[in-house]
């Protein structure tokens, strides 16, 4: 059985897909990209603020699911340069400390909207 993950706090879906799906007692969160869900605007900056966006986004849809990014045993971070690594990266550890999940790091060729910087997730609810 599975269950369709919706929330204000976040942006809604800009497709057709669920911004997360729970099922077997995984919470599984679509890819966040940086849209202020008040405005549906990217936030003004660059690919720090985006990617403190991200994980935003990421943190009110797993609230939604009634978990917290210390639930979080998997991310994967899309970025449309890798040369922003570092600088994500340190804006990353400033929301996962201590076990952090595994990680994945690509780059791509372009993410949605434009955006530079994209986050999902998988968590497992307690």
């Amino acid at each position: 059985m599975k269950t369709v993950i919706a929330t204000t706090a976040a942006p809604g879906a800009i497709g057709p897909y669920s911004q997360a799906i729970e099922a077997n007692g995984f919470v599984f969160v679509s890819g966040q990209i940086p849209l202020d869900p008040a405005t549906g605007a990217f936030v003004p900056g660059g690919v720090e603020e985006q990617a403190e966006q991200s994980l935003r986004n990421l943190k009110a849809v797993l609230a939604g699911a009634g978990c917290t990014l210390g639930d979080v045993v998997k991310t994967t971070v899309f970025l449309t340069d890798m040369g922003a690594f570092a600088a994500v990266n340190a804006v990353y550890a400033k929301y996962f400390e201590g076990d952090c999940p595994a990680r994945s790091a690509v780059q791509v060729g372009a993410l949605p909207k434009g955006a530079l910087v994209e986050i999902e997730a998988i968590a497992v609810k307690k």
